[in-house]
């Protein structure tokens, strides 16, 4: 009896010890998911955007202009840019410039930009760095914006546009970033006479300043 009972100890001994490692020779070989996500280290909440930009979508000029901008951030996530506004100077396009010699096509023909406010939301899905040649980090976000932007052009007037769009941003410290957005305003026909819509293009590189932001 004693005998038969350490053969069943050792047989029950035996078998935890096969699943223990069975158990970490599977866990060994499928570690699972691991989740190690960084905190931010720049944060940002008071943002002003010293902007400089192209209009490049008309064949018949090319708007260029310069933009102020303030932006409230409510989270890593989400921010408003609260108020833009941009001032710009159209130079000609070869094609204009043909039009006029050839068929007397006067200049104030052409419904140019004159200069444009609006307000956007904007939202910050994806946020990331890369290593420089293993000397350097750098540190960039990803964000859309969707908004309004009230234009004043030179021969229909002011005219109201929804505006849609992307950008990104690498940070050069807590206070200091550079910004690149590429947005499409779709410029619903009103004022002048306009009776059709119409599309504006903007391409705008900042220096962005942000204020009362936190590590």
């Amino acid at each position: 009896m004693h005998l038969r009972s350490s053969m069943t100890a050792l047989a029950v001994s035996a078998l935890l010890v096969s699943g223990a490692a069975l158990a970490q020779t599977q866990e060994l070989e499928n570690p699972g998911v691991t989740s190690a996500i960084q905190d931010r280290p720049y944060r940002m909440q008071h943002e002003l955007d010293l902007w400089v930009g192209v209009l490049p979508l008309d064949a018949f000029y090319v708007g260029v202009y310069t933009q102020i901008s303030y932006v409230y951030h409510f989270s890593d996530r989400f921010a408003w840019q609260v108020g833009r506004g941009a001032y710009g100077l159209a130079a000609r396009t070869p094609l204009r410039g043909e039009l006029e010699r050839t068929f007397g096509v006067q200049p104030t023909a052409n419904d140019e930009v004159q200069f444009f406010v609006g307000s956007d939301v904007m939202w910050k899905p994806l946020y990331g760095k890369l290593a420089v040649l293993n000397r350097a980090v750098i540190h960039g976000e990803v964000h859309l914006l969707g908004g309004a932007t009230l234009f004043r052009f030179t021969n229909s007037g002011f005219r109201p546009g929804i505006n849609l769009g992307g950008g990104g941003r690498i940070f050069v410290n807590r206070y200091v970033s550079f910004r690149l957005d590429m947005t499409h305003n779709i410029v619903i026909p009103t004022g002048g006479g306009t009776t059709s819509f119409s599309n504006v293009m903007t391409v705008n590189f900042a220096l962005a300043l942000n204020f009362g932001g936190n590590d």
